[in-house]
């Protein structure tokens, strides 16, 4: 087991995970980790405690990563209460009780427009669960932790985790497939401990957000191979979650590779009429904080939006422009190519034109030419706009000029 201050009761998280704890315990502790260090402590933390109708309270991080403080709210630690915790320089965490005598792990902020950051975290049982990255040409793993500009930065193999993969430049027009491996009890056929007892959850960060959490399936799933997500030739998120078999690593590897270069298409979760009706109901909020000035609390409703219903492609796009003025390109990209990918009905073609012209912008003031060439052509394609066609042409000049 790691060296950690709460040792074997002590659980590892990047969003929390629950430990048994005494409901009169009338001290809270937690310590902040680096999500891509193994073991390196943050101090100067600020850890905001927060529930309906109470003041917030806020604690700060000491040269060891933690805080002990009086309890919050009466002494019960309850799912009601939100944990925020920020760090210059670290994508700001968000997530629920209860939190006394928890670890967690947080992401330094990522700078380039196509990164990624993919954390893994779970209860500790089975022991060892793997990160698994596959795109052309390599498998990143704790065999083979580099590969073409991504990299495991954390393998963890005592329990908790995190594990963490970084993709500092994801390559255009190729698919990437990640998965975890139950390593652990990769010669137990039909296995179910990973969705049974394991609570994985894996973590998504771009730029300096969080923009995917995936929660394990339950259900006592079969299988020791969970693979969790697909990233398309577009950029785009496409939920997998499946269960299969592995009995090596080497076989994981050949998995992942068969999905690289299959066309299959995988269906994504339906929303209810009532989830999709309130999430209309949400992106208007979010639509009406944005034109009052609020970007901030704009991307919190087109977040709450998307909760509610993943296929809302209005909310996806609202979200990149609110991102977009708030300087944070690579998330803006990130929420543009979902609009795209979700655009349907009269609007389509208008919704994708729009859409690829926004990431166009954002690589011309990068300075990334030919991304952003390649996009004012895609947005021409679907639209005419005499601003898809000057872009064109700027583009064009400036990569004649290189």
């Amino acid at each position: 087991m790691k060296s950690t201050p709460f040792t074997r009761k002590t659980i590892l998280v990047l969003a929390g995970f629950f430990i048994t704890t005494s409901l009169f315990s009338q001290k809270t502790e937690i310590q902040v980790l680096s999500a891509v260090v193994k073991d390196a402590v943050i101090p100067n933390a600020q850890v905001i405690f927060q529930k309906n109708g109470e003041t917030s309270i806020t604690a700060t991080t000491d040269s060891q990563g933690k805080i002990s403080i009086a309890s919050p709210f009466g002494g019960v630690d309850d799912a009601s209460v939100t944990i925020i915790i920020k760090k210059e320089g670290y994508s700001t965490l968000v997530t629920k009780g209860p939190c006394n005598k928890l670890v967690y792990a947080i992401s330094p902020t990522m700078k380039t427009l196509d990164g990624l950051r993919v954390v893994l975290s779970w209860n500790g049982t089975p022991q060892d669960l793997d990160s698994h990255l596959s795109f052309e040409g390599n498998h990143i793993f704790f065999q083979q932790k580099t590969g073409t500009k991504a990299n495991l930065d954390v393998d963890d193999t005592d329990g908790f985790g995190p594990e963490t993969i970084t993709v500092e430049k994801k390559e255009a027009g190729k698919k990437y497939v990640y998965a975890v491996h139950n390593f652990s009890e990769m010669s137990k056929i039909d296995n179910t401990s990973l969705s049974s007892i394991s609570n994985a959850k894996v973590y998504v960060y771009i730029g300096n957000t969080l923009i995917k959490t995936y929660q394990v399936p339950t259900g006592s799933k079969k299988g020791n191979l969970w693979t969790v997500f697909m990233i398309d030739e577009n950029g785009n998120f496409v939920d997998i979650n499946t269960f299969n078999n592995s009995s090596s690593t080497l076989n994981t590897g050949l998995q992942l590779e068969a999905y690289l270069e299959s066309n299959e298409t995988f269906a994504q979760s339906a929303a209810s009429m009532a989830n999709i009706q309130e999430s209309i109901n949400v992106n208007s909020q979010g639509e009406a904080a944005y034109h009052q000035g609020d970007l901030e609390g704009s991307v919190t409703f087109y977040q709450r939006a998307i909760e509610l219903d993943p296929n809302n492609d209005q909310a996806y796009s609202n979200l990149g422009l609110s991102f977009q003025k708030l300087n944070r390109e690579a998330e803006a990209i990130w929420a543009n190519r979902k609009a795209i990918a979700l655009a349907h009905g009269a609007d389509e073609k208008v919704v994708k034109a729009s859409s690829h012209f926004n990431i166009a912008k954002i690589y011309e003031k990068k300075g990334q030419w030919q991304d952003a060439l390649n996009h004012f052509t895609l947005a021409k394609s679907f639209n005419a706009n005499t601003a898809y066609d000057n872009g064109i042409k700027r583009m064009k000049e400036k990569l004649r000029q290189n």
